[in-house]
């Protein structure tokens, strides 16, 4: 495997002075102003019924044999697909994105033509195709060398591959695939490798990351662990073998927890206890005063006046106790009491911990996306906008550092906000481009149903004309999902029922 010689932000930018601003809620943007809406052929570049109708007819009589009805729906394929790049090119936003995911019932004739011509019939110009998801990869058995099980796994298909299918088919219709991919959450069937327990995510309460969570699917992992991650810049460069446009990760966090545990409020919270990661963190201690600090603090959750006193008596050749980011209060140390350098010392020590585990998901993400540097195609990061906000003296469970992202990523936030109405949706919007590097591109991803509000969200139609007033930094936009958009095709596509 590759060890990217990538330089990542260190603790010391992430202590001094990220804690105070890292979460702020109310920095806003100043709203721009709307524009006028621009002559389209469709409204949303969406293609007419009756054009819609015509091609779904060719494709049906193709299927059957029909020479000349295939000849006709692979040039009206080509027509349409044009007609949508021109309608793009000359509408906002330029880019309209849609995430899908292929099941195995989609290898049946003809089923992800039917899918692509969907996608091209209700405007998109780029797919987010899921690749890796509930400890499941989109790659044949045949030419699946990766820990994690092939989503197709029926017999007699152990060469079907649907990601390279899915790409081939949206790249006939000019659609720009992008690889969507889980990444610290590895999935359950990860979690059953007798060999990777040590990977998985473990906070001071004895629990592992599967008994945290609701969807017992789901088995976050230790971002500092070697093997986990060279099980997955693994996976990565398999996948990057089909070729996509381009590279998503999602779930670039640690677990999101319930009640009172949905707040990291003590070192216990942090997701620390597994042994690569207590052994980075002790690596960045400065001295042996900080590393047996670092060691008490992690053991008990915090220090006292003794823990100091014995600390100064076992290393008396040391000045303060340092660690990667600290910076002690050097001229006042003389005239601090022991209490008082406690104090001092045991919050120094909580900041640390949480930098340390927010460093690991900006690592980890690093080092996942350099082979889709090394192709010169796009990463992408997903999370959510209030994933990374402070509440009170703790910190969201999630720990999703998203503002120290580099802003060689695209963001892509989940806009997910359930208030009724678009305003909260825009909200979220906009805290990120208050965060965001002005060089940032933000892809927001809108979640709904177009012609109708869904799920305590209002109609597409309603997000995306309020979206539109942050026209002047987003240009790009994704909705989740086909499914929610097709759910009469769901259950079908699921389960072969035609």
């Amino acid at each position: 495997m590759y060890k990217a010689p990538l330089k990542f932000p260190t603790v010391k930018s992430l202590t001094q002075g990220l804690f105070t601003a890292l979460f702020t809620s109310s920095m806003l943007l100043p709203n721009f102003s709307m524009q006028p809406a621009v002559a389209q052929v469709m409204e949303f570049c969406q293609l007419s019924p009756r054009e819609v109708k015509e091609k779904e007819d060719l494709r049906l009589s193709a299927l059957k044999g029909n020479k000349n009805a295939q000849n006709r729906y692979q040039t009206i394929i080509q027509q349409h697909s044009q007609k949508l790049q021109d309608c793009r090119r000359r509408n906002w936003p330029q880019t309209q994105a849609i995430w899908l995911r292929l099941y195995p019932c989609d290898t049946e004739p003809g089923k992800i033509d039917q899918i692509m011509d969907q996608i091209v019939n209700t405007g998109y110009n780029q797919v987010y195709l899921e690749a890796f998801y509930d400890g499941q990869v989109l790659l044949p058995v045949a030419d699946n060398s990766t820990v994690w099980p092939s989503v197709l796994r029926t017999k007699g298909k152990e060469k079907v591959d649907l990601l390279a299918a899915g790409i081939k088919k949206a790249k006939e219709r000019n659609l720009k695939v992008y690889a969507w991919m889980f990444t610290m959450n590895f999935g359950y069937t990860y979690g059953q490798i007798e060999s990777r327990k040590n990977a998985i995510a473990r906070n001071g309460k004895g629990q592992n990351s599967i008994e945290v969570v609701d969807n017992r699917s789901q088995v976050f992992v230790d971002p500092y662990n070697p093997q986990a991650k060279t099980d997955y810049y693994r996976l990565v460069e398999k996948i990057m073998r089909r070729n996509p446009d381009g590279i998503l990760f999602d779930y670039v966090r640690y677990p999101r927890q319930a009640g009172s545990d949905s707040i990291a409020t003590k070192v216990s919270d942090l997701w620390l206890y597994t042994p690569s990661t207590q052994q980075a963190l002790f690596r960045r201690a400065k001295n042996s005063k900080g590393l047996e600090l670092i060691r008490r603090f992690l053991r008990k959750g915090y220090v006292t006046v003794a823990d100091v006193s014995e600390i100064d008596e076992l290393y008396p050749q040391e000045d303060e106790p340092m660690w990667e980011g600290r910076i002690p209060p050097v001229a006042e140390q003389k005239v601090l009491t022991t209490k008082a350098q406690q104090q001092i010392l045991q919050k120094d020590l909580w900041l640390l911990t949480v930098a340390h585990a927010m460093q690991g998901i900006l690592d980890f993400v690093n080092l996942a996306s350099y082979p889709a540097k090394q192709r010169n195609i796009p990463a992408g990061v997903v999370f959510f906008p209030y994933g990374n906000q402070t509440v009170g003296k703790g910190y969201d469970s999630r720990l999703q550092p998203w503002d120290r992202f580099s802003n060689n990523l695209e963001w892509h936030p989940m806009s997910y906000a359930t208030c009724g109405k678009a305003g909260c949706i825009m909200e979220q919007v906009q805290r990120v481009l208050s965060m965001a590097k002005p060089d940032t591109k933000v892809i927001p991803a809108l979640a709904g149903q177009w012609g109708k509000p869904i799920t305590g969200r209002p109609s597409l139609e309603v997000q995306m004309a309020a979206l539109r007033r942050y026209s002047s930094r987003i240009n790009a936009v994704s909705h989740f999902s086909y499914s929610w958009q097709h759910p009469e095709q769901e259950n079908k596509r699921k389960f072969c029922r035609n």
